[in-house]
C-alpha cells in the first residue's frame, strides 16, 4: 500500500531534467495532467489503467495534498503528484518524447488582458508540449472559458507538429462513462457551456 510520501514528490524532484523512469522505477507510458484539482481524473485513469503511469501536476498545494492523499487511500501505486508551476516544467525540464498524454482540463484563464501572459498557452509552450509528447502522442484541453478556448485553438493550430483529432476517446478516458472533473461537474450544473480540443503529434 503506498503512503502519501510515495505519492506526493517533492518540488526538488523536478527541478532540474525530469527522470520518469526514477520516479517510477519502470519505463511504462506516462501520461501528464495539468491542474488535477482533487483528482477525480487522474485517481480514475490510473486505477483503470494500471499499465501506464500518471504524472499530476498541481499548484494549489491544498488541492495538491488532498489529490495525493486521495491516491494514497485507494492504493494506488502507478501515479504521483507534486507541487510546481507546470509552465516551467513543460517548457524547460521535461524530456523530449517522454509524454504519450498530455491532459489540460480548465486551465485558469487569466481573463484580464494584462494577466494574459501568465497562461499555460501560449506559442512557446505549446511548442514545448509538442516536444515532450512521443509521436502519436495526444494532448487533451478542456475549457469553459469561450475566448481563452479560440486563443488556445489558434495556438495549437499553429504548432506544425499538431494535427487536430476528435476529442472522444475512451482509451484517454475523454468518451463514453469517463469521469468528469470537478469543475466540469460544477459548471455544467451552471448551465455553462464547455469548451473542448484535441491534438496528436505528427
Amino acid at each position: 500500500m503506498p503512503t502519501l510520501e510515495d505519492i506526493l514528490l517533492s518540488p526538488e524532484v523536478v527541478s532540474e531534467r525530469v527522470d520518469f523512469g526514477a520516479i517510477f522505477g519502470n519505463d511504462r507510458p506516462v501520461e501528464m495532467e495539468i491542474g488535477c484539482g482533487k483528482g477525480a481524473f487522474l485517481l480514475r485513469m490510473a486505477r483503470a489503467h494500471p499499465d501506464r503511469n500518471f504524472f499530476g501536476i498541481e499548484w494549489a498545494r491544498a488541492f495538491c495534498e488532498y489529490c495525493a492523499d486521495r491516491l494514497a487511500r485507494w492504493g494506488v501505486t502507478n501515479a504521483r503528484m507534486v507541487r510546481t508551476d507546470a509552465k516551467i516544467l513543460v517548457m524547460h525540464r521535461l524530456p523530449p518524447a517522454s509524454l504519450t498524454a498530455l491532459h489540460v482540463y480548465h486551465p485558469d484563464p487569466w481573463p484580464k488582458k494584462r494577466h494574459h501572459k501568465r497562461r499555460l498557452f501560449t506559442p512557446d509552450a505549446a511548442a514545448a508540449m509538442a516536444r515532450a509528447l512521443v509521436p502519436g502522442g495526444r494532448l487533451a484541453v478542456q475549457t469553459d472559458h469561450a475566448e481563452y478556448y479560440e486563443q488556445i485553438r489558434a495556438v495549437l493550430g499553429g504548432v506544425a507538429d499538431f494535427a487536430e483529432i476528435d476529442f472522444d476517446d475512451p482509451a484517454f478516458g475523454t468518451a463514453g462513462s469517463r469521469t468528469e472533473t470537478n469543475y466540469e461537474i460544477k459548471y455544467v450544473r451552471e448551465g455553462r457551456p464547455i469548451y473542448r480540443m484535441a491534438v496528436r503529434k505528427r
